[in-house]
């Protein structure tokens, strides 16, 4: 997902995160020198010494919000409050690797999230088609596409072929 300058670019899921399996999540997250400037993250003691040291290597600048302020990193609370809304308490999860497909899943509906489907607070426009005039409707067969095993769906029209 990417919206103006903050995007999510890698999604790992484990029960006991540490700072080695942090720092691998940010070295596999910033691939051949894409990196971001910053990165804003809590006092959490799983991002200790490896952790700064693989951000220190690679430029990135890691920004510590201040303690018991959650609105300090308020588009990070703001996706995991939506994957728990969105998705976790509507799918019953199995076990890790049962976990691991459901959150790569819901990485891909961001995508959706932000690309396709209406939002109310913004009269019912896309955000990444915010700045965008209305378009008017087009003919076509409608057709539908099932976003997180059916939990959402994603409409479209498809052209008629002559």
């Amino acid at each position: 997902m990417e919206l103006k300058t903050r995007r999510i670019v890698h999604t790992g899921v484990t029960k006991y995160p540490t700072d080695e399996w942090t720092a691998q999540q940010l070295r596999e997250a910033t691939p051949w020198g894409r990196i971001p400037k910053y990165l804003i993250r809590d006092r959490d003691k799983k991002y200790a010494t490896r952790f700064s040291a693989v951000a220190v290597s690679t430029g990135i600048k890691a920004l510590k919000t201040p303690y018991r302020t959650p609105q300090a990193n308020e588009n990070c609370e703001r996706f995991m409050g939506s994957l728990r809304r969105e998705c976790m308490d509507h799918i019953l999860i199995h076990d890790d690797k049962h976990l691991q497909r459901v959150v790569k899943e819901y990485k891909e509906y961001t995508a959706y999230f932000n690309q396709e489907r209406p939002h109310q607070g913004i009269g019912q426009r896309i955000p990444d088609q915010y700045d965008l005039s209305k378009s008017k409707p087009v003919s076509g067969r409608i057709t539908s596409k099932a976003i997180l095993g059916g939990l959402h769906h994603s409409y479209f029209r498809t052209a008629y072929l002559n």
